[in-house]
């Protein structure tokens, strides 16, 4: 049942929560991302006990990429995989089954450690497999390259979170070689999807204001930026702290994707905050990469730090701003942000400059300053965003 359509519910039977993937999946994330982090400030300030028989760090690191990350993923694909293939969306007993199985990993690794870490383990590795399953049928059918990258990405997600958890099942070290795995193929996802819709959502966006722009494409420019995203996760991947080879790689990505940022006239959209957000999301790309790769060559440079920007400040962003752009459209409203979700923009861009820059200066306060803003700004984005996703669309159609 899992990964079958449910084509006995009907707009009518099915709860609205449950009748497009965007709508569960963006609400948890962003729940997710709102709770989890005074969580671990609780943990890491030293306020409250965890009896884990890992390093902590894991279970925030994998919360918060498989977790929040993947949740924002799964509702992404959700909804983007019917609109790219015209098949019908996963709703449903399939979808509700779907995300029991996430909430059900989130409980097990939220209780401490009071349940084997084998229990929260099998129950983590087994959804991004059925996420991939669920979309392969409309995927396949479709049979367009550009968009099957996405099944090999889900696999490749799934290995970086196998290596996590089996050194919380004490099978080896290379957990943190893991989590730079995961860290850089959500980059490469950005890095692509990005690449697909900034620039045709700024042009949209700006026409209704009088400002005409002509996003310029370089498919040479784009096609190497990406790639050496993909070079440098894997050298990252391989050597986790860094080497003159992983350093080299970052930076070369970071120049080539910096480089794509003038022809999407970013500078042009700070009248209309659905797009400013992904711009400045993605501007974080280079910055971070910039960042990563100077900590393997001058130790001013904290690589925590850099590995943060990417995390807080790149995906925070972009996750963020395609959730609240997605739930809209596809809820059936307009595309005009709550001002409470433009705080909750800024709240977690401070979050970003904060945890990146801080380490510089004190590094405690840097964590309890930019935690707090990153939870304000989810808090306030899943304030926004539930009464949307629960309620049916205000114009009646399925979604």
């Amino acid at each position: 049942m899992l990964l079958q359509i449910d084509s006995s519910a009907t707009a009518d039977t099915v709860p609205p929560l449950f009748r497009a993937g965007f709508r569960p999946f963006f609400l948890l994330a962003g729940l997710q991302a709102a709770l989890m982090v005074p969580a671990w400030l609780l943990l890491w300030l030293g306020g409250h006990g965890m009896a884990l028989s890992y390093p902590p760090v894991l279970w925030h690191a994998h919360e918060m990429l498989f977790g929040f990350a993947g949740a924002a993923v799964a509702g992404f694909l959700l909804t983007a995989v019917p609109n790219w293939t015209g098949a019908p969306p996963l709703k449903g007993r399939p979808l509700m089954a779907l995300t029991g199985l996430w909430l059900a990993a989130r409980i097990a690794f939220d209780l401490g450690g009071l349940l084997p870490p084998s229990v929260a383990a099998v129950l983590a590795i087994a959804f991004l497999p059925c996420l991939a399953l669920s979309l392969a049928g409309p995927l396949l059918a479709a049979g367009k390259p550009r968009n099957l990258v996405f099944l090999p990405i889900l696999g490749l997600l799934t290995a970086a979170e196998g290596l996590v958890l089996a050194e919380m099942q004490g099978w080896g070290s290379l957990g943190r070689n893991g989590l730079l795995l995961g860290v850089f193929i959500l980059l490469l996802m950005i890095a692509v999807i990005g690449g697909r819709i900034i620039p045709g959502f700024t042009a949209n966006g700006l026409r209704p204001l009088g400002r005409v722009v002509t996003p310029k494409s370089h498919p040479r420019l784009e096609k190497a930026a990406i790639g050496s995203l993909a070079l440098a996760g894997l050298a990252w991947t391989v050597a986790p702290d860094g080497d003159s080879l992983a350093g080299g790689l970052a930076l070369a990505a970071a120049a080539l994707n910096a480089a794509r940022l003038p022809g999407w006239y970013g500078w042009k959209t700070a009248p209309v905050p659905l797009l400013w957000v992904l711009h400045l999301g993605f501007a974080w790309l280079p910055l971070g990469l910039l960042l990563l790769g100077l900590s393997c060559f001058l130790p001013a440079v904290p690589m925590q730090a850099a590995l943060h920007g990417l995390t807080t400040g790149c995906i925070g962003l972009m996750v963020v701003g395609v959730m609240s752009r997605a739930a809209l459209g596809h809820s059936g409203r307009a595309l005009r942000p709550h001002r409470l979700t433009v705080v909750a923009y800024g709240s977690i861009a401070l979050a970003g400059l904060i945890r990146t820059l801080g380490p510089l200066v004190d590094p405690d306060q840097a964590l309890l300053l930019s935690g707090l803003a990153w939870s304000l700004g989810f808090a306030l984005y899943a304030a926004v965003y539930a009464p949307i996703c629960l309620a049916p669309r205000p114009d009646g159609r399925p979604g």
